[in-house]
């Protein structure tokens, strides 16, 4: 069983999330399943997806679904990694991905998110974002989170501040997506900024 190794990072939190689902007043979040593969493929797919994400590809090829939810259970065992499926609380539909990839040397973790286009501007995305990040302060015990977006993504700033994150400044030209370089606005919150609005 992998740890996560730190002064304040709870060493046994990979046992516990392999039995956690985490709900919202409208989502429930869950592991994936490999009987996600096509509605990811079918979300993630979207042009519109991977022209704002930093990992998403584009065309999404048949089988990287299954390789890339394959990579979950290994990476949450190593303490690297906690990945939810978004998906109604009702129907169970699947509408995007959150999750936390975590720096166990330092107590932090980088908040990573995708929602399907169909599901964009209803607040999915950051009750789901708000959600897990509670979860890593609470279960995973972080001291710091933190997550950027494309400057011409100004979308993925509302909810980095509707989820309480202050913005720390801009990357110039920090990533290259499709062959451009970027501007990237850094986003960030402390567990006692968190605790202090609780």
């Amino acid at each position: 069983m992998g740890t996560i190794r730190g002064s304040g990072v709870c060493s046994d939190w990979s046992e516990k999330v392999k039995l956690q689902t985490l709900k919202t007043e409208r989502l429930l979040l869950r592991p994936f399943a490999l009987s996600d593969v096509s509605d990811v493929q079918r979300l993630a797919g979207n042009r519109a997806i991977a022209d704002t994400t930093m990992n998403v590809p584009h065309p999404y090829e048949d089988g990287l679904a299954e390789d890339w939810i394959s990579t979950h259970q290994p990476k949450l065992e190593a303490g690297e990694q906690a990945v939810f499926a978004a998906t109604f609380k009702a129907e169970g539909e699947l509408i995007g991905a959150v999750g936390l990839t975590i720096d166990s040397a330092f107590d932090r973790a980088e908040l990573g998110y995708w929602i399907g286009e169909p599901f964009w501007g209803l607040g999915y995305c950051t009750e789901a974002a708000k959600r897990v990040v509670e979860f890593g302060f609470s279960a995973v015990r972080l001291n710091r989170i933190h997550a950027g977006h494309l400057d011409r993504n100004p979308a993925s700033g509302r909810v980095l501040q509707k989820i309480g994150m202050s913005k720390e400044g801009i990357a110039r030209q920090h990533v290259k997506k499709w062959g451009k370089y970027e501007d990237l606005v850094l986003y960030s919150l402390l567990r006692d900024d968190w605790a202090g609005r609780k």
